[in-house]
């Protein structure tokens, strides 16, 4: 359980302050008091006025918006402008020569970063290389990593892994030789559940583990917020003799990982989500140092080639060990600085500190969804599908609805509030504890509110 009891504290709080929970006093007690607060300065945060299809007869265009949309798409910090600039300027000063002078010369520029990315998910810089876009990433480790047998060719995944990673697990196995149809297991919840028990899944593992050549999850689930036990998992699928590795797109900067001290074998992120660096952003790759010097046919580059040996053209294939050997192209350089800009916000902080804001963040708009703004009374009605226990899940709420989501989300985007639909009925929010604050969170719940009394009583919606 976590070490914060939210309902507890948020008592605690209210009491100390004089305001009643579901107070927009309260919400501003709790931004005046919030230790990461500076952080929200360090992003550019967009008004009402700037976002498409707002309606401003609803609203002050000089307003905030509501942007709870980082499981999709983080804000952009201040700095990656200056950051990208600093980079244009020396390619038209100095041409080539960027490639080995300057402020983070392009040849080594990925590098650089390793170890404070690998800070972030509990890793040392040799484990980790800055590459590629997340399904690339996924087919070179699969490559690599996943060798079936005619006793061991299956791969286990959630039955809602995100569609492109589904689509690379297939290929992977029809790349293969074996066919998807029996190749590829993909645990469902059980009947009337949306999340996945750990127990279904370290049970599933114990009986078929002998048949299951690669365990592939997803650390955090896309649709449902779940954070899966990575530790247990891996445990037990290593126990049975199969590799595992973790599909971190929704995890990454979002919660603490400890990818050494669990054992990992492979893992793979995107960074445009919580890791705020620009869409299609740079991704990222693990490679436990166990396997720094793995053998076997696998995608190779010639940026996977020892630095001393890259550029003398012998075409004589000499790897760097570890993650670094993983690496097929030169990265393109402003996806590097992408990056960089959110580590200069993120230095300012740490994982840590950020998910216990995330913690409390997420925890207050649970509480205000459940009881002032309670969703359940009327003909729309709506169940969070995001486990309640903090530590099973990370910032993101997922609100399932009895109806289709299409008008609805249509109206909360009319009132400035970003957030993401799942057809036909999910609608998923993340407080983002970078840049949102407790005001973003109250604002929402409030405005979710009207929309659907509003909604109910013009008898403008659907059903599913």
């Amino acid at each position: 359980m976590s070490t914060i009891n939210v309902p507890q504290l948020l008592t605690q709080l209210s009491l100390a302050s004089g305001y009643a929970i579901e107070s927009r006093s309260f919400a501003h007690y709790l931004n005046e008091n919030d230790k990461l607060k500076y952080l929200r300065y360090e992003f550019h945060y967009p008004k009402m006025g700037t976002l498409p299809q707002v309606d401003l007869s609803l609203v002050n265009s000089e307003d905030d918006a509501i942007y709870l949309c980082g499981n999709s798409l983080c804000l952009m910090p201040r700095i990656t402008r200056d950051v990208m600039n600093q980079q244009f300027d020396k390619w038209s000063q100095m041409g080539w020569f960027g490639h080995i002078a300057g402020n983070y010369p392009w040849t080594i520029c990925d590098e650089e970063i390793c170890e404070e990315i690998g800070s972030i998910v509990g890793a040392e810089a040799s484990e980790i290389a800055m590459m590629n876009g997340l399904t690339v990433n996924i087919h070179a480790l699969l490559t690599a990593f996943y060798k079936p047998t005619e006793q061991r060719h299956k791969i286990l995944l959630e039955s809602r892994a995100f569609s492109s990673t589904h689509y690379a697990i297939e290929s992977q196995i029809r790349l293969k030789g074996f066919d998807a149809k029996t190749s590829m297991i993909c645990l469902n919840p059980r009947v009337g559940e949306e999340c996945l028990r750990i127990e279904d899944i370290l049970d599933l593992i114990e009986t078929e583990g002998d048949s299951i050549a690669v365990v592939f999850f997803s650390g955090i689930q896309y649709y449902t917020g779940q954070f899966f036990d990575i530790e247990r998992i891996t445990r037990a699928g290593q126990a049975q003799g199969c590799l595992v590795g973790w599909d971190l797109a929704h995890a990454f900067a979002n919660v603490p990982l400890h990818l050494d001290l669990w054992n990992v074998d492979f893992a793979c992120w995107c960074t445009y989500k919580y890791g705020c660096s620009g869409a299609g952003g740079l991704a990222g790759i693990y490679v436990n140092k166990r396997f720094e010097k793995m053998e076997g046919d696998r995608l190779v580059g010639w940026w996977g080639q020892k630095f001393g040996a890259r550029f003398l053209m012998n075409n004589e294939l000499d790897l760097s060990l570890g993650a670094s050997g993983f690496r097929l192209s030169m990265p393109p350089m402003m996806l590097v600085m992408g990056v960089i800009g959110f580590l200069e916000v993120y230095k300012k902080t740490s994982i840590e500190e950020a998910r216990k804001k995330s913690i409390v963040l997420t925890g207050y708009l649970q509480h205000l969804l459940t009881h002032r703004f309670t969703l359940n009374a009327g003909k729309i009605s709506c169940n969070l599908i995001t486990p309640t226990d903090p530590e099973q899940r990370g910032c993101q709420l997922s609100l399932k609805f009895n109806v289709d989501v299409s008008t609805i989300w249509l109206e909360l985007t009319k009132r400035g509030v970003v957030c993401d639909k799942r057809f036909p009925n999910v609608i998923r929010v993340a407080p983002v504890h970078y840049y949102n604050n407790f005001m973003d969170v109250w604002r929402f719940a409030h405005v979710l509110k009207d929309v659907i009394l509003g909604l109910e009583q013009n008898g403008q919606f659907d059903g599913i």
